[in-house]
């Protein structure tokens, strides 16, 4: 589109559905229930319920997904009087990975999805509110009087009783405001299943509900019926023809204006960047990091690095730009009623009510190409920032790292200016015409040893400093000097159409970087992975959690991995994709336990049904996924693997082997 005038026809998202549970974690949800009906009913029942809950605790390793304050061994916390603590916010992080979004198969062009895939990617696309409507989850919570915001609440807070309407839908009592949440839910895709099908909306809906579902029925459920109009948008801009063009954006995150698809998608204004919206999402997104760091450690961090995208700046309008300046205590200036970026003001420290954080950033290839007015207000934000005279070294470390830095290069023989300028070097990218990370090629090729080998590959690749003023140029020094001194490695997802898991980018940019500062500085900087899918509320999680999030909520669930199948040859290389990206983080972060690699063994290569339709409609898929899982073992990431299943997935992947062979052999 940039390089060649093209036109671009966009498409729907992914049908996205809720993950809900399945096997032991629904399991462990029974229990849990069966406990809480067990203290208030029938106490004698509880030293036979607790064991249970203790084996499936310490089987599923899930504590280790929750946070707790207490130290002591699982049994303790489980025997100990305040075990209602710990159950609680298992129990919230259930409802959690229970109402988490994924996707159920691919999007196939041109087709909106049928059934109950439809409804539940309606729903995706109802709950958020957008410029004049609100969302229809949050209009149910007010109809009903339930005194919290479905989109903001905390899954774990105590709720009271529900209405009749709500909870006839809930199998179980609700304890917890994310059980109310599963209600307001599964009431929002009941009307929505009746509005579609045509029957009448039982229960009646408040007001509140009625206007929104108007909206759906009148505004949004046309917009996706046009969905047909991607394939003919394709054919006539084939046969050289118009093709209207509409508004980018990700319509899970209230953006029902980029509906219908099948338009030439135009982005945005890149004098306009950051928006005052995505000022106030990396305001509250830098905020949440440094009380991360700050619970963690208990400091407030220094030094951190983020990397951001063009994809995701044109989607938010600058959330991760916001983001970073917002760290550095920096506030944009918007001119009049174009409301364009025109300058930057330095808050002052009173208002800031923190020390700075010094900021390094690596841009993507499209950043760079795209927003070079954005690379020249964030260097100028750096200069400015160095020259505030007085605040003191922990008040601004971004005045005194320059000032270090810049003696340190005129004592390796640089004139004073140039030492100056490496020394505030702060955005970093690959060679000007070149484009990602390059880690991929090494990963694919299994062409490394050791993770020095990622780290290696990720300077090399992103040792370019841009400026204002240049259009970048090699500074691996300086690109060094920057990572070892990195205290946080952040990077933000902006919505939920997909995961970490969905694209080698993502460990790419935040596990090359990640490698690159345990090579440099000799030990790992906090990883923290930003979820900014409701803006609103943004979060901020470690990589290991948010890794262990989406392998239960989706890598090895089966409403997932029966979505995957739904589509072949590409279905089953959705699971090879997910397998080596999974890998990849853990070969860059050390972030994947070992019992990851051996849940996704079972689920994919080793069950039955699913190795059956892997080898039917993609060997090649088969064999890879199994030679991942034994490399993964022989470089020492999973370490623990028993000989009997190893035996199994090699014996699996000879098999695979032998098939491809037989079927490429000459007649």
């Amino acid at each position: 589109k940039r390089r060649a005038q093209a036109a671009i026809v966009d498409h729907l998202t992914p049908p996205l559905t809720r993950a809900e549970l399945y096997g032991p974690l629904l399991e462990l949800e029974r229990l849990i229930d069966e406990y809480y009906e067990a203290q208030s009913l029938d106490p004698r029942r509880l030293p036979l319920i607790q064991p249970q809950i203790i084996k499936l605790l310490e089987q599923e390793q899930l504590l280790a997904d929750i946070e707790v304050s207490v130290d002591r061994t699982v049994s303790n916390r489980i025997a100990n009087p305040d075990v209602s603590e710990v159950l609680n916010q298992l129990d919230g992080y259930l409802c959690e990975l229970k109402e988490a979004q994924i996707r159920d198969g691919l999007h196939v062009l041109g087709q909106f999805p049928p059934g109950q895939q439809g409804i539940d990617l309606l729903a995706s696309l109802a709950r958020f509110p957008g410029a004049s409507q609100e969302g229809l989850t949050q209009a149910i919570a007010a109809d009903y009087q339930l005194g919290f915001d479905p989109l903001t609440a905390e899954f774990a807070e105590a709720c009271g009783n529900l209405p009749s309407d709500l909870q006839v839908l809930l199998d179980k009592d609700c304890r917890l405001i994310g059980d109310a949440i599963e209600a307001i839910e599964l009431l929002a895709n009941q009307w929505l299943s009746q509005l579609v099908n045509g029957k009448q909306l039982s229960p009646s809906p408040g007001a509140r509900s009625q206007a929104c579902l108007d909206w759906i029925q009148t505004k949004l459920w046309p917009k996706l019926q046009q969905t047909p109009q991607e394939i003919q948008a394709i054919l006539n801009g084939l046969d050289g023809r118009y093709i209207p063009s509409g508004p980018s954006g990700a319509p899970t995150r209230g953006r029902s204006d980029v509906l219908p698809t099948g338009r030439n998608f135009y982005s945005v204004d890149i004098r306009a960047i950051p928006t005052e919206t995505a000022w106030m999402v990396g305001q509250k997104a830098a905020d949440k990091t440094i009380e991360r760091y700050m619970q963690e450690e208990g400091d407030y961090p220094k030094t951190l690095g983020l990397s951001v995208w063009g994809t995701s700046t044109m989607r938010t309008g600058g959330d991760d730009w916001a983001q970073a300046l917002a760290l550095m205590g920096v506030k944009p200036v918007w001119e009049g009623l174009s409301r364009r970026v025109v300058d930057f003001e330095i808050l002052p420290l009173s208002v800031l009510g923190r020390p700075r954080v010094d900021v390094t950033l690596r841009i993507s290839g499209f950043f760079r190409d795209a927003f070079p007015n954005l690379i020249s207000l964030f260097d100028s934000a750096v200069q400015a920032v160095a020259l505030q005279t007085d605040e003191s070294p922990q008040e601004n470390p971004i005045r005194a790292r320059i000032q270090q830095d810049t003696i340190y290069w005129q004592n390796q023989g640089l004139p004073e200016a140039q030492a100056l300028q490496r020394a505030s070097y702060r955005i970093f990218g690959s060679k000007p015409g070149a484009y990602g990370a390059g880690l991929q090629g090494l990963i694919e090729a299994q062409n490394w040893s050791s993770e020095a080998d990622l780290a290696q590959a990720y300077l090399n690749w992103s040792g370019y400093a841009y400026t204002g003023a240049t259009k970048g140029h090699a500074a691996p020094e300086a690109l060094q000097q920057r990572l070892q001194q990195l205290q946080i490695v952040l990077h933000n997802q902006d919505n939920r159409e997909h995961d970490l898991l969905d694209s080698d980018d993502y460990y790419q940019f935040q596990g090359g970087m990640t490698a690159a500062v345990k090579t440099l500085a000799g030990q790992a900087p906090k990883t923290y992975f930003g979820d900014n899918s409701r803006p609103s509320v943004p979060k901020v999680r470690s990589l290991e959690q948010e890794i262990r999030r989406v392998y239960r909520s989706r890598v090895v669930n089966p409403k997932w991995i029966a979505g995957a199948m739904r589509h072949g040859y590409k279905g089953a290389f959705e699971m090879v994709a997910t397998l080596d990206y999974l890998f990849a983080y853990d070969a860059t972060t050390s972030c994947v336990a070992d019992f990851m690699y051996e849940g996704v063994a079972n689920s994919y290569v080793l069950e039955e049904r699913v190795q059956d339709f892997v080898r039917q409609v993609n060997p090649w898929a088969l064999r890879d996924m199994a030679e991942r899982l034994l490399e993964a073992n022989q470089r020492g990431l999973w370490g623990n693997a028993s000989p009997e299943l190893l035996e199994a997935i090699e014996l699996v992947m000879l098999e695979a082997e032998g098939e491809i062979e037989a079927a490429s052999s000459p007649v």
